[in-house]
């Protein structure tokens, strides 16, 4: 998902005895294409230089590097992602378990680009959806230069440092200790002091995700340990992932908001429709649960939640998409769609 967009074109090349000869191309046509060729070869030998100048001639250091942020379930990952970025990419709220997808969130400036990585809260998988979950984790381990371990200021420090204990990270960590806001200087204290003796730790950051609190110092702690290093992504980019993906996310929330017990937990959102008309956006989404009796919880009587669902989703998505939008929703059962592969894979569950 882009600030902007932009085309990009590729050439089919085919094997001429031994050369490579683009398909469709007339021979003297071929100078100027082997001239491009040869001219973007150069530019991957000079592109490395850039940092040398960039640094020691302008006098500014590119610096940029992935972060993935993990911990327990309602920690604030994504409160905390939202707030670092400035932008509302992943969706929140007080109910445990609402990220499911590992969301890279993109925070650019002229001197460096970080990569965060939110990722669903560690837990005990009791599902097949939970296993892709964890899977979510596991690959933001692989490939994180720096990773930040959320605590709950409220909660027990054993239980989180049991969850960090065993991640075996191969990367420098940095403890952020969250909600600091909610609880007592003394008992942050307590907290900050018991993760400092801890052996995977780095350094310890008290912080308040939501108030916005000592981000700043968090910021710069994040810096110092990632290199310098041009950008992964075009400086316009926000996140890697589709827009079809946050709408149905926004959607969700929705149903995390409005609905209580078991419902945000057994359903989930898949979008079907995505088209961009000369006056709005019209999207068709499906709510997919369980049972029947669930189906029926959601539509509501007289149509009374569902009509409530849509209105509040067309809202948000309207904000975020800076257009007018046409919501339409259904409800459909799919029976035990958390244990099935098949059914998780259409739900973008891979």
């Amino acid at each position: 998902m882009k600030k902007g967009g932009s085309k990009a074109a590729s050439v089919k090349l085919r094997r001429e005895g031994s050369n490579l000869r683009p398909s469709g191309y007339e021979p003297d046509e071929l100078p100027l294409l082997y001239f491009a060729i040869c001219s973007a070869k150069i530019w991957l030998v000079i592109k490395p230089a850039k940092v040398f100048f960039r640094s020691y001639l302008c006098g500014t250091i590119m610096k940029s590097g992935f972060v993935s942020i993990f911990g327990k379930p309602n920690a604030g990952k994504s409160t905390l992602v939202n707030a670092l970025v400035g932008e509302k990419l992943a969706i929140v709220s007080h109910k445990s378990q609402t990220t499911r997808h590992r969301i890279r969130a993109f925070l650019n400036s002229p001197e460096y680009q970080i990569i965060f990585s939110d990722t669903p809260g560690i837990i005990e998988p009791e599902y097949r959806l939970h296993e892709k979950m964890m899977q979510a984790v596991k690959g933001s381990l692989e490939d994180a230069d720096l990773a930040l371990l959320l605590v709950d200021v409220r909660k027990p420090v054993e239980e989180a440092d049991q969850v960090f204990s065993v991640l075996r990270l191969k990367v420098p960590a940095i403890v952020v200790v969250n909600k600091t806001d909610m609880v007592s200087p003394e008992k942050a204290d307590q907290v900050i002091s018991f993760f400092r003796r801890q052996p995977y730790c780095k350094e310890v950051i008290a912080v308040s995700a939501l108030k916005k609190a000592n981000l700043e110092k968090l910021l710069e702690t994040i810096l110092s340990y990632l290199s310098e290093g041009e950008a992964f992504f075009s400086d316009d980019d926000l996140t890697d992932m589709p827009t079809r993906f946050f709408v149905g996310e926004i959607i969700r929330e929705k149903v995390f908001e409005l609905y209580d017990e078991e419902i945000p937990y057994q359903a989930t959102v898949m979008v079907r429709e995505f088209k961009e008309k000369q006056t709005l956006i019209k999207i068709t989404a499906d709510v997919v649960v369980q049972r029947e009796s669930q189906k029926a919880i959601i539509i509501g009587e007289g149509g009374r939640m569902i009509k409530r669902l849509g209105t509040d989703a067309r809202k948000d998505i309207e904000v975020f998409l800076g257009s007018k939008v046409f919501l339409e929703l259904f409800v459909k059962v799919r029976p035990n769609w958390r244990d099935n592969d098949l059914h998780l894979r259409e739900y973008g569950y891979s």
